[in-house]
């Protein structure tokens, strides 16, 4: 008896699977056919959030449904990550923005209910933001190299002004000392928006931040910039030397915004998002927009979720050691 009422729960089970992935495969080939959710990790009506919802107007155009954007602020972004962490892995839920913290810097300093990497589908890899050293006006040097020799000169002196441990500005700073064998101090604000006030007024000795943020600062001569951490120029400020061309091939760092899922979402899924992402990208008003906003959008070949879980990757690879070396903590 209790031989045949096993065998019958297996028999059960194995059917109500049979069903449930027979319905999951048809919501899935149906997808999308209703509204798809942009988490933002942070405030709305900030930078991430504008931008999010340019890239969901334009999405809308090619997948048929409406595209919301919603923000769950917090933790640097490591509250909205985990509420798409924990969504239905049927692609209605995604996360967007600057993958750098959510799914690298976020993954080394917090002791996260998820996985950076397991828990997450990759869908597109976007676009870069420029991050540019910038320094008070008062700074004797004129270019990197002179920088650095004051550095040198002066060690644990500077201030860097940063929006906290762990941020991009920070690790960037962490990245600077490694790369040229300088110490400074590093100084946490409440953004880098009021840290860049402070750098204007003298108040701190520099600062790394996007160039979209600085430049009309820099243009009016009320501060410096000695290069852009990439190995090019960036569009949004063509005069100022890059890391390569400063001498100093290894400062290399972006902001990079991009799109995960859960884990566990279709391919056919997976591949109609990144479809519906490709196609936004090529859109001139978003191109336009993007522009504006300092964003400059990866070439096509890097745009595909394979690409993404690549640099990912890599990211973690790269930077993981150096803040896990400078023993960041979140606060």
């Amino acid at each position: 008896m209790n031989l045949r009422r096993r065998a019958f729960l297996r028999t059960a089970a194995a059917a109500a699977a049979a069903t449930a992935t027979s319905r999951f495969a048809q919501a899935a080939s149906d997808f999308p056919s209703r509204p798809i959710t942009l988490i933002v990790g942070f405030a709305a009506g900030g930078p991430t959030d504008v931008y999010a919802r340019v890239l969901a107007q334009a999405m809308q155009k090619s997948l048929g449904v409406t595209v919301i954007v919603e923000a769950v602020p917090g933790a640097a972004g490591s509250l909205g990550a985990g509420r798409v962490a924990r969504a239905a892995p049927d692609g209605y839920t995604l996360c967007v923005g600057p993958g750098m913290s959510t799914h690298v810097i976020n993954g080394a300093i917090y002791d996260l209910p998820y996985d950076v990497v397991r828990d997450f589908t990759p869908i597109a890899l976007i676009s870069f933001l420029h991050q540019i050293v910038l320094v008070k006006k008062e700074m004797p040097a004129n270019d990197l190299k002179g920088f650095v020799a004051w550095l040198k000169a002066n060690p644990d002196v500077a201030m860097e002004a940063t929006s906290g441990p762990g941020s991009p500005a920070h690790v960037a700073g962490l990245l600077l000392q490694k790369e040229t064998g300088t110490s400074f101090r590093f100084i946490p604000y409440r953004g880098l928006g009021p840290a860049l006030q402070d750098l204007v007024a003298g108040r701190v000795d520099f600062m790394i931040d996007a160039g979209i943020n600085a430049m009309p600062h820099v243009r009016s001569g009320a501060i410096k910039a000695y290069t852009v951490m990439s190995e090019s120029r960036a569009p949004a400020a063509p005069e100022v030397p890059s890391a390569d061309e400063a001498g100093f091939p290894g400062l290399r760092t972006s902001l990079w915004q991009s799109i995960f899922a859960p884990k566990g979402v279709p391919k056919d899924v997976v591949d109609k998002l990144s479809g519906a992402v490709r196609a936004a990208l090529t859109d001139p008003e978003l191109r336009a927009r993007f522009a504006d906003q300092g964003h400059v959008i990866v070439p096509p070949d890097r745009q595909s979720p394979e690409a993404l879980a690549e640099f990912q990757r890599a990211e973690i690879e790269r930077w993981w050691p150096i803040i896990k070396t400078a023993k960041i903590k979140a606060e």
